[in-house]
């Protein structure tokens, strides 16, 4: 719900206001000449200027209100009609043990491969507003965490849920690539893509990852493979007898099969090693996967001017009401 004024120029009129108000209470009273004043004075019972002026300050509030009133307040919201396709993107995630490499920073700090992805992958859910998105989650096994969704809320709720480990430790691309293109086959999208992120090698599941790209190729879905890392040894947290240390392990990194699903599913393949360099592949795939989205517009309006409209007439009533009884002027 947002608040805007209809015609708000006639706001200017404000201005106006407190130096009319200014004008009033620096004026001379006008005076009647008669011989005796000393015995006038008795008349006036001793009241206060100020509240003989009272009338003057109900006609200035009821003026601000009236002013207001007449720039319409209003709330207001908008609800958008689709008119668009769009695109439906299956995003696999590996979060295998691998995942734990300390190779990556954010805010100058170490931290593992996975909370890099993370990050970057809810700001890529974020951009594609009229897309539909789903997660495949994989490690020796995969499974679909999201199937494809306009929810965004839900998607990064199940992003920052991700644990590595939680699909096993080992590494099944090709049943990632088989289940996200299961759920991408039957549908009628301008463009249907999977975007597969790992640091591994292919050593788990009953699919290889070319027969998976095939069968994507076939259905006209279109892949984009991002390997992280690479083959140097890199830092882990290890538990040892005498508490957390940082040793150097290698990861069997398979740089070539990455390509070559890439390349048999039409797609491209990218190469991440800090996490700067995600963030920017994946601002690459999102601009050149963009669709014109067709919308229609409607805006549902609430009036509020009645709210102020109804106080400026009490306050005008008021004002007649004093003004012909308790401060009645002598003509």
């Amino acid at each position: 719900m947002m608040f805007r004024f209809q015609y708000p120029v006639i706001l200017f009129l404000l201005v106006v206001i407190p130096a009319l108000l200014f004008f009033v209470f620096k004026r001379k009273t006008q005076g009647i000449t008669h011989s005796c004043t000393s015995r006038l004075s008795r008349l006036t019972g001793g009241g206060s200027s100020l509240f003989a002026r009272f009338p003057i300050l109900l006609r200035t509030f009821c003026l601000i209100l009236l002013v207001i009133a007449a720039a319409r307040p209003q709330f207001y919201n908008v609800s958008r009609d689709s008119r668009s396709s769009g695109v439906d993107i299956m995003l696999c995630l590996d979060t295998s043990l691998s995942m734990q490499a300390l190779d990556f920073e954010l805010e100058g700090k170490p931290v593992n491969r996975l909370a890099v992805v993370k990050k970057v992958v809810n700001e890529f859910i974020k951009e594609r507003e009229t897309d539909r998105i789903g997660l495949v989650v994989f490690g020796e096994e995969a499974f679909t965490q999201s199937p494809l969704t306009m929810d965004k809320g839900l998607l990064l709720g199940l992003v920052d849920k991700m644990e590595i480990g939680m699909a096993g430790d080992s590494t099944a691309i090709g049943n990632a690539i088989a289940i996200a293109g299961k759920r991408l086959k039957n549908l009628k999208a301008k463009s249907k893509i999977i975007i597969i992120l790992t640091d591994g090698r292919s050593n788990a599941g009953d699919i290889t990852p070319q027969e998976a790209a095939d069968a994507a190729a076939v259905l006209g879905i279109k892949i984009y493979s991002i390997g992280v890392g690479g083959t140097a040894p890199v830092p882990f947290k290890v538990n040892t007898p005498f508490g957390p240390r940082i040793v150097k392990q290698s990861v069997d990194f398979d740089e070539k099969t990455l390509k070559e699903i890439a390349i048999t599913a039409k797609g491209k393949y990218f190469r991440a090693t800090d996490s700067k360099e995600l963030a920017k592949i994946y601002d690459i795939i999102n601009k050149a996967e963009k669709t014109e989205v067709k919308a229609k517009e409607f805006f549902n309006f609430k009036e509020l001017y009645y709210y102020f409209l109804i106080p400026a007439m009490i306050l005008l009533v008021l004002e007649l009401v004093l003004k012909t009884t308790l401060l009645r002027i002598i003509p």
